[in-house]
């Protein structure tokens, strides 16, 4: 069974239709689920996954408890450090879930620096990402980080900055020159 990490855009409230049936293939398929716990398109997936009655999930949140448990799936606490704040205290569950996955399939709006940053994870583990772009209408796969480059050109460089501030020190070494 691979494991999929599935997720996407804070700001994404409805799926589009490539992804719901990618993730109705990956339930037919019987593959293992990764998904956070925010609000958006985590629980528009999660509601989708709960609606099949799918149970090779497992939810990854970084407080004390789930934000969206919606299948009252496995839940994995992956506590963030100390000194976090904001964007970084759900950054560290999103890491072991890119290193857990064997494939990644991401719902992006072209504007999330979050959901960015976890195909460039993917990416940096040579594991492909799916992404089914809102902003651009269309579906696409990174496979490089060459590839994550050519997505976040489309995105523009305030995309690309804010990404890259959410990035460690060894996710920034891995992007070219």
């Amino acid at each position: 069974m691979a494991m999929i990490f599935i997720g996407g855009s804070r700001d994404v409230f409805e799926l589009p239709v490539p992804a719901i049936e990618r993730i109705g293939a990956i339930v037919a398929a019987e593959h293992g689920v990764l998904i956070g716990d925010a609000p958006g398109a985590d629980a528009e997936i999660q509601a989708l996954l709960a609606g099949y009655k799918y149970d090779h999930v497992g939810v990854f949140h970084a407080l004390a408890e789930p934000r969206n448990n919606l299948g009252n799936w496995a839940a994995y606490h992956i506590p963030p450090p100390d000194s976090a704040e904001g964007f970084a205290v759900h950054a560290e569950k999103d890491r072991e879930m890119a290193k857990r996955a064997d494939f990644g399939m991401m719902v992006w709006d072209g504007t999330s620096p979050g959901t960015a940053v976890n195909v460039l994870r993917l990416a940096i583990a040579n594991k492909p990402c799916i992404i089914c772009d809102l902003a651009r209408g269309s579906v696409a796969a990174t496979y490089t980080v060459e590839d994550w480059c050519a997505m976040l050109r489309h995105a523009g460089p305030d995309i690309r900055r804010q990404a890259e501030a959410r990035m460690t020190p060894d996710e920034r070494l891995a992007l070219p020159g």
